[in-house]
């Protein structure tokens, strides 16, 4: 059976099968609460693979952050220790409802479905710079965000958006 959104769904494991499991179940890491753990659905390899497939077929990251002409605007942040308070302001400020499923696909291996809220209470559990590229989508490819190894996030969208002035004096790689 072909994989698709339809039926992602029906391609969720258990959190205990999931490889990166420890960065949400460990005192050591960030532990979450049973009630937002569960709310976390880890998807199987052939599902991850999906996503990364997508993501890749659609060539949105064909330039870094995203492809030339994507997106109609790009908003950026920068993480660094102390500012997570900013960042999970800057993700609220996205405009995505907080209800709203969305995926995410470290590698071919690793994808997961969560809610936008879970991914902004926890973005540093999701995320850990220099470790990770992680992807952000919905199935529209009407908005994108990039958590980039190098302590930036991207941020594309082609819905009207006046980009955040709270990190303009960063100077960013791209």
């Amino acid at each position: 059976m072909n994989i698709d959104f339809d039926n992602i769904q029906e391609h969720i494991i258990p959190m205990e099968n999931f490889s990166l499991k420890w960065r949400f179940t460990q005192e050591s890491h960030d532990k979450l609460p049973d009630l937002h753990l569960d709310q976390l659905k880890p998807l199987d390899k052939k599902a991850s693979n999906f996503l990364a497939n997508y993501i890749s077929k659609t060539n949105l990251h064909f330039d870094i952050p995203f492809k030339k002409d994507f997106f109609r605007t790009i908003d950026k942040a920068s993480v660094s220790d102390g500012n997570e308070k900013e960042i999970k302001k800057w993700l609220y400020h996205r405009g995505l409802a907080f209800d709203k499923q969305v995926f995410l696909s470290w590698n071919r291996d690793n994808g997961m479905i969560v809610p936008w809220k879970l991914l902004i209470k926890y973005f540093d559990s999701f995320y850990y710079p220099i470790a990770d590229d992680l992807t952000v989508i919905d199935q529209s490819l009407n908005w994108a965000l990039i958590f980039f190894h190098e302590h930036e996030i991207y941020f594309g969208t082609n819905k009207d958006f006046i980009p955040s002035e709270a990190f303009a004096d960063i100077n960013f790689l791209y």
